[in-house]
Formats: structure tokens, sequence, C-alpha cells
């Protein structure tokens, strides 16, 4: 079973920047990472999960209208990570950060959480003003 393991979550001020790792490791088709559909979501209490940024097989990103120009997601494909850079951090991204993937190709927009069947545990992010 694949596994994903987020990390770099912590508190920061607004207006600062966090960048966030998802490792992929225990999956059998070598690969995979390189064509793996993979996303960020994010879940802040009370509220439901949503899609921040993904990236599809062919390597095309999309983003909620909420981080554009601001997150920038990629793939270290020599580490086997995904990679979240926000920057211009605001209170309202305070939540609790997940790396997903997919085992079938996919591209396109894929910011919709039922798409996916691995995630991560979660990093929390918490921005103060």
């Amino acid at each position: 079973q694949v596994q994903l393991v987020e990390s770099g979550g912590g508190s920061v001020q607004a207006g600062g920047s966090l960048t966030l790792s998802c490792a992929a490791s225990r999956y059998t088709y070598m690969g995979w990472f390189h064509q793996a559909p993979m996303a960020w979501f994010r879940q802040a209490p009370g509220k439901e999960r949503e899609g921040v940024a993904s990236i599809d097989t062919v390597s095309s990103t999309s983003y909620a209208d909420s981080v554009k120009g601001r997150f920038t997601i990629s793939k270290d494909n020599a580490k086997n990570t995904l990679i979240l850079q926000m920057n211009s951090l605001k209170p309202e991204d305070t939540a609790m950060y997940y790396c997903a993937a997919m085992t079938k190709m996919r591209a396109g927009s894929l910011l919709r959480s039922y798409d996916y069947n691995l995630w991560g545990q979660g990093t929390q992010v918490t921005v103060s003003s």
C-alpha cells in the first residue's frame, strides 16, 4: 500500500511563507510517482475539505481561486516528494493540510476529494494576523 507522509506545517505570521512536503513510499510500480495525479487539500475546523492545488499525469497544475498567485504545487521526482510552496499566507489559510494521490492516471483539474484514494495523515498550518 502506498504511503504518503506530510511534513512542513507550522505557525507563521500573515504574509509569511511555508513549504509543505509529501513523501511517497511503498509503491511497487517504479514509474507511478512521476505520473500519479496528486493534490493538496485542506480542512479548517467546522468546514468541508477543499482542494487547494493539484498536479495531473502530464504535470499540468490547477489551483483554487483563493490561492492562485500565492501557492505553487510541484513534484520532486528524484525524491518522490510532492511540494506545496505557500507564500503571502493569510489567516484564512489556517487549516489541516492533506496530501492525496490517485492510483489511476488522470488529466485536468483534479480538486475533488472523492477522486483520490490515497491520503496522508495531514500537517497543521496556522497563520496568525
